[in-house]
């Protein structure tokens, strides 16, 4: 495995592993799968917002997986927070991945100065919520029945790590 900066040439990759959690399962509440077009889009925005996308590689140059960070929310007192995503390819689940890009994901926040990342956990994906868990993130709400997706009203679960960055934060 190595890790590397995700660019658009990853765009059909990352496509395939966004469509897949969202045709299997509730890690994404969308309905229809995602197309080249809206990842042109989405790679537009982490440039323009300078929101890193890291992944990891198998010695072939297959990615194995994907995270990223965005904006929180978009008030000027949010500059610090970020939420964040990791995603794995079917394939790839359950062999340390997921740790492993959250781990890398938590080292470019520090770098980049912010204070708080939080993730966005559908209730029933158990293994993210074990997974942030044991990185240290504390569960700090629910929203029942956000969503509703493959017949069933479904529970969103909030989950947030404080950083200890930045040394010197600043208003405005």
């Amino acid at each position: 495995m190595r890790l590397i900066t995700c660019t658009r040439k990853h765009s059909q990759a990352i496509l395939d592993i966004f469509n897949d959690a969202i045709v299997n399962s509730t890690a994404l509440y969308d309905y229809k799968p995602r197309n080249l077009e809206t990842m042109a889009t989405w790679f537009d925005l982490k440039d323009k917002t300078k929101h890193p996308v890291i992944g990891i590689e198998t010695p072939e140059g297959v990615l194995m997986g994907f995270a990223t960070y965005g904006v929180f929310r978009e008030k000027p007192a949010y500059k610090y927070s970020v939420e964040h995503s990791v995603y794995v390819a079917s394939e790839f689940r359950g062999k340390g991945v997921g740790r492993f890009l959250l781990k890398n994901i938590i080292e470019l926040a520090k770098k980049n100065g912010l204070h708080m990342m939080i993730g966005a956990i559908d209730a029933s994906n158990q293994v993210s919520v074990h997974l942030h868990k044991s990185m240290g993130f504390e569960h700090c709400g629910t929203i029942k029945q956000s969503g509703f997706k493959f017949g069933k009203w479904l529970d969103l679960e909030f989950f947030q790590l404080i950083l200890p960055t930045p040394t010197d934060p600043t208003d405005g």
